[in-house]
């Protein structure tokens, strides 16, 4: 009987460890894994990268609207800039918004000095001629973080409203920035001028 009553007091004493080992398993594991360097297809909004925002956001099948006019200054007033949003959406619960990203012809660089002196980080190089800043809030719920771009009159702005607990969600939207400046800002390498030989 001794045998028995080992076992049995070893199986009890093995269930709370088994139970835990379970709980952990069962717990969603964040993806620490690093936005890409790289913008590749599916996009969404044309622009945006599909694998990114799912990494930034944790959804895998956002809801997605919005659109952006990359001729809008040429065809209102001659001058070369684009206009839009592309707003990102939970797919379940009350579908709120995770993530938007916008351009608009409202760049400052004074806006830009001044955040950076009232705390912002001030962003990488990303696009030649751009200034940028960037910051997070930590202590949201869900958190949250956004960065700024401004070269000439084009303003892009990458606004993370829920972003992943536990991930570097400004070190995200930087990333962000990174994908998608380049391909939002249209003067960004203007062409060189010609020269009379």
């Amino acid at each position: 009987m001794k045998p028995r009553f080992v076992i049995a007091i070893a199986v009890l004493g093995a269930l709370p460890l088994f139970t835990a080992c379970q709980q952990r398993q069962g717990e969603r594991q964040v993806n620490m894994t690093p936005l890409p360097s790289v913008a590749a297809p599916p996009y969404v909004c044309d622009h945006i990268p599909l694998d990114a925002v799912r990494l930034m956001t944790g959804v895998q099948d956002p809801i997605v609207s919005g659109d952006f006019n990359m001729t809008v200054g040429k065809e209102l007033d001659g001058k070369d800039y684009g206009s839009g949003a592309c707003f990102i959406y939970q797919s379940t619960g009350n579908k709120p918004k995770v993530l938007q990203i916008s351009l608009s012809p409202a760049g400052s660089e004074k806006e830009v000095e001044w955040e950076v002196s009232q705390g912002a980080r001030r962003l990488p190089e990303i696009v030649p001629g751009a200034v940028g800043y960037y910051g997070g809030d930590d202590s949201a719920d869900d958190t949250q973080a956004a960065a700024v771009l401004v070269h000439g009159l084009d303003e892009v702005i990458v606004e993370l409203i829920h972003g992943v607990k536990g991930r570097d969600n400004a070190a995200d939207v930087v990333a962000m920035m990174k994908l998608v400046a380049p391909k939002l800002i249209l003067d960004a390498t203007p062409a060189p001028e010609k020269t009379k030989d």
